[in-house]
């Protein structure tokens, strides 16, 4: 009788200093900001764009966010944290990080496409993150050749502000990678928040509940927009509304998590026909001008 083999364990020691090359796949907004926030913390940085325009707007968008942080005494000057950002459109450069992290939008096909190429630069011993809001990090894991190296950063928009990166175990994911996530969370200078794989995690979950119940009080004619997001604001002292925090977050966005939580949790979930006739009609939020409120 053929033996059962061991479960393949994660190669190499995973330590909670953070690691010193760092790679991010995607520069949008998110991606952006997890770019800006491993270089304050002093990493070697390389951002991978699909193409040269996308790279050229990724560099555009990591340098504001440090020419901000410099003007808030955050960081000592633009030229000592730039110099150590790489923006490419070549996923060789990959090879030497230690830790990637996937930014790409909110779709299945894509992510899995994304994971799987980065994977292939990657040494043994590196991990691969997602920044995934809501998909499955054990159902991603699985796609992977290391899944035991896999795990969920959900870093939360805007990067630079928040305090919290949600941790998310997959399956797969080895104890000991969890234990080192924890530390580089602390060392970005960010509580981290640790759940097991399940959809939407716990902050998305609670978040995209709130979110849509006001949404349906909007489409009810309870209250505005305004008031609604007053009530949680001076009421339940939420820094932001549900309903402005959609529109920063991308009534596109929030739509597809509905989606998905509807699919794997129950008609709850279902998104409101206000949600998607906003979507519908290009009404994303802040950064169409155009949400629940509008955007100068």
């Amino acid at each position: 009788m053929t033996p059962t083999p061991d479960p393949p364990s994660a190669v190499g020691a995973f330590s909670p200093t953070l690691p010193h090359f760092v790679g991010v796949l995607g520069g949008g907004r998110m991606g952006a900001g997890i770019a800006h926030a491993f270089l304050l913390a002093g990493c070697e940085v390389l951002v991978v764009e699909r193409d040269l325009d996308a790279a050229a707007a990724a560099r555009g968008r990591v340098e504001s966010a440090v020419a901000k942080s410099v003007a808030l005494g955050l960081a000592a000057s633009v030229e000592s944290h730039t110099a150590r950002l790489e923006v490419s459109t070549d996923y060789s450069h990959f090879a030497p990080c230690e830790l990637v992290v996937e930014a790409v939008p909110e779709i299945w096909d894509l992510k899995v496409a994304s994971l799987k190429r980065v994977e292939a630069h990657l040494a043994d011993r590196a991990v691969l993150a997602s920044n995934s809001s809501s998909l499955s990090m054990t159902g991603l894991a699985a796609e992977l050749g290391r899944p035991q190296n896999f795990i969920g950063l959900h870093f939360f928009n805007p990067v630079p502000a928040s305090t919290l990166i949600e941790v998310v175990i997959a399956q797969q994911t080895v104890p000991e990678l969890g234990d080192a996530a924890r530390g580089w969370v602390a060392a970005l200078g960010k509580t981290a928040v640790v759940v097991k794989d399940a959809p939407g995690f716990a902050s998305s979950r609670l978040g995209v509940a709130i979110a849509l119940e006001a949404m349906r009080m909007v489409e009810e004619g309870v209250a505005s927009a305004e008031d609604i997001d007053n009530a949680m604001v001076l009421g339940y002292k939420h820094p932001t509304g549900p309903l402005r925090t959609t529109d920063i977050v991308g009534l596109d966005v929030r739509l597809g998590i509905a989606e998905y939580l509807a699919e794997t949790l129950g008609d709850r979930f279902a998104p409101p026909q206000i949600l998607r006739d906003k979507v519908a009609r290009g009404e994303l939020g802040r950064k169409s001008g155009q949400g629940f409120f509008h955007w100068a």
